[in-house]
């Protein structure tokens, strides 16, 4: 079974179709929802799509609805303690998973030769400075194999809690544990790719959104200074 992870925090745009076509996938898995303290109308979304916090009743139904102090990696871990698949998968809220991906990985429980992996990325819409943002991005991952959260990234339930899960930070928390992980398996990049919600690119405005993604991708690549946390601003 896949335990999909998925952190919110106002998420109440994206957040609908991106649980319709969770919903849409062929095969086996729970949903995991941590919010981090939404404010807007997400746990309407949530209610409306059949998501409940544990109870004695219902102590492990497939939609769950989890409570994480604000923070991806906070929000994961939490997420992540409560599955009970052998595949953790990490959904991003406006990302949306190719048709087939969780069939596909339940096909993958039984290969042992694989431990983890996440999807090649893309963004909605056709504009061509978003395409050429995520064409930078796709090469950099298949150069270096360090997933981002964006990526939808899956791993086995027993190698990330030996890896000792997402680091407590509050910023670039996947590429600090994919940084632990390829030091002990490779990988694996799957096609088709994952889509996410070009919106918040495009309200940043996307030139500014591709400076932006080149000097994380430069701080990742060259360890450069610690980018300042505001750097990392909300937008929703």
């Amino acid at each position: 079974m896949i335990s999909v992870v998925i952190p919110t925090y106002n998420e109440e745009k994206a957040l609908p179709y991106t649980l319709r076509t969770l919903f849409a996938q062929p095969g086996e898995f729970e949903a995991i929802v941590v919010d981090g303290g939404s404010s807007d109308e997400t746990h309407v979304v949530l209610s409306n799509c059949g998501f409940q916090c544990p109870s004695p009743l219902m102590p492990h139904p497939s939609r769950r609805l989890l409570e994480a102090v604000k923070g991806r990696a906070s929000q994961m871990n939490t997420g992540a303690q409560q599955a009970k698949g052998e595949w953790l998968l990490f959904l991003h809220a406006d990302t949306v998973l190719p048709y087939g991906a969780i069939r596909r990985l339940n096909e993958m429980e039984d290969d042992q030769t694989v431990q983890a992996g996440g999807f090649m990325h893309q963004f909605s819409g056709d504009d061509w400075r978003l395409r050429f943002i995520s064409f930078l991005d796709n090469f950099r991952c298949t150069r270096s194999r360090i997933i981002y959260g964006d990526q939808a990234l899956f791993v086995r339930r027993t190698l990330f809690q030996e890896l000792g899960g997402f680091p407590d930070q509050p910023i670039l928390e996947d590429v600090a544990f994919c940084e632990r992980l390829i030091k002990v398996t490779n990988p694996l990049l799957l096609h088709p790719p994952v889509v996410t919600d070009a919106r918040k690119f495009v309200k940043m405005g996307i030139w500014r959104s591709f400076v932006r993604v080149l000097l994380i991708i430069l701080h990742v690549e060259y360890r450069l200074p610690v980018l300042p946390r505001m750097f990392f601003q909300d937008v929703r």
